[in-house]
């Protein structure tokens, strides 16, 4: 990475750490399409992907004590497995096809929206939370997917926080682990991101406080202006 690029990527660090600490989801929104931007789809993707896993194990300990495990852990499992199906394809897949492959994943995800969920999250969450890793694994974010799934377990707010922290943090280092292995992720990644610790530790906490303060009613308004943000990046694409 070019030395004057950095403190662009720190504030985007900075920014997605901070949003997804708060609701539990969105860091990808930020960072994905700056990296993207910065140092092209995949390996913008494949930083990306390094910097939420080590920021996803920091929020995974910050909501430790809400982490719903049982509920939880079909979904976990099926975005792990959708997401390392996705990683091995977008190492084979050429550029062009993983930049389509990003705005048809938010626009499939669109078209979702537009259906009502509510009377059938209990039988489409499973299969949403497949979809979210498949896309996350291959375009590098799972836009309101993984969202939609893990908002079907109906929990309250700290719980539904914890939820989507464990499958974002599955989905981030099954990504993680395939594409080191494939060469996608260096030695640079990695120094980037132990070196952005002290912003996952400032983000997180801050986060977290700003999701115990907005109580219920704020969460939820915050829930779905990330995924409203998910779906303006149908326009803006990359």
């Amino acid at each position: 990475m070019e030395p004057v690029l950095v403190p662009v990527v720190l504030v985007a660090v900075a920014a997605a750490f901070a949003v997804s600490a708060s609701a539990g989801f969105g860091g990808s929104l930020i960072l994905v399409p700056t990296l993207a931007l910065l140092l092209g789809t995949k390996p913008g993707a494949a930083l990306a992907a390094v910097l939420l896993a080590a920021n996803n194990v920091v929020k995974v300990a910050a909501y430790r004590q809400t982490l719903p495990f049982r509920k939880a852990a079909v979904v976990v499992v099926l975005i792990g497995i959708g997401a390392a199906a996705g990683a091995v394809l977008l190492v084979a897949a050429p550029e062009r096809v993983v930049t389509v492959a990003v705005i048809v994943s938010f626009g499939l995800a669109f078209l979702a929206e537009r259906f009502d969920f509510t009377r059938l999250r209990r039988l489409g969450t499973p299969l949403l939370a497949l979809g979210a890793g498949a896309t996350s694994g291959f375009s590098g974010t799972s836009g309101p997917l993984k969202g939609l799934a893990v908002r079907g377990l109906d929990l309250d707010r700290l719980h539904l926080v914890g939820a989507l922290s464990l499958a974002s943090l599955v989905g981030d280092v099954t990504k993680t682990a395939i594409w080191t292995e494939a060469a996608l992720v260096g030695a640079d990644a990695y120094v980037l991101a132990l070196a952005c610790v002290p912003l996952m530790l400032g983000a997180t906490f801050l986060g977290r406080r700003i999701n115990r303060d907005i109580g219920e009613r704020g969460y939820t308004g915050l829930f779905w202006t990330v995924m409203a943000g998910y779906t303006a990046r149908l326009v803006t694409g990359l």
